[in-house]
């Protein structure tokens, strides 16, 4: 039987800004196709890359060291929590901003990737994306450890409430080394069940955060 792909992670490019406050990334060439032709036979050519961004940039996964001091970082997270993991969509757009257990209870969540689809990376490239979005309650994190996921997304902003300092959901999760993945994108297209999800950063030690392609293969 064929596949399908579906990719859920947005493009990083130059002067993205992902989360205000934080620097955009600065993406050039080290070497140029043109600058490398005298380096190799002639008609070869070979380009190399250079950036410079903050590790929360684009769609990226959190790791338990996002958060606390000796936990797993990038490195330490097995393969088996982020890739090949059984899917679910869980849907709340239209619904409130502040997302609680209730709207997840008549879910099995145990051993999945759990992908909340708010429908707020619509707002992406907008300033309606930095205000307002949609956010897990604390009971809602805890619910989901406490039912087994073994993965939490969500197409917004950030899974807690940015006017909360104590960031409940990513406390709860990541003590719990569930990783997080945030802005999330094209959930729309993505089945409620049914599908494997991947989203696997670069193996770096003592990073706690890190953009990866995120996608189901249905």
């Amino acid at each position: 039987m064929s596949k399908t792909f579906i990719d859920v992670s947005h493009s990083i490019e130059d002067g993205l800004i992902t989360y205000k406050g934080l620097p955009a990334p600065t993406i050039s060439d080290y070497l140029t196709h043109e600058g490398s032709r005298s380096r190799y036979a002639p008609g070869t050519e070979f380009c190399i890359g250079k950036i410079e961004m903050v590790t929360n940039t684009g769609t990226y996964v959190d790791s338990p060291f996002h958060r606390y001091p000796g936990a797993k970082d990038l490195a330490e997270l097995p393969l088996s929590s982020l890739a090949d993991l059984e899917g679910l969509v869980v849907r709340t757009k239209g619904g409130p901003a502040a997302i609680a257990r209730n709207l997840l209870q008549e879910h099995e969540v145990r051993g999945k990737a759990v992908l909340i689809n708010t429908g707020w990376d619509r707002y992406w490239g907008t300033e309606k994306y930095f205000d307002g979005h949609p956010f897990l309650m604390k009971d809602a994190a805890e619910w989901l450890r406490d039912s087994g996921a073994a993965f939490v997304g969500i197409d917004s902003l950030n899974i807690d409430d940015t006017n909360d300092p104590a960031r409940p959901a990513h406390s709860i999760l990541l003590a719990a080394d569930i990783p997080i993945g945030e802005h999330l994108c094209n959930l729309g297209s993505v089945p409620d069940s049914g599908f494997r999800f991947f989203a696997v950063p670069i193996k770096i030690k003592k990073f706690g955060s890190f953009p990866v392609r995120a996608f189901v293969i249905v």
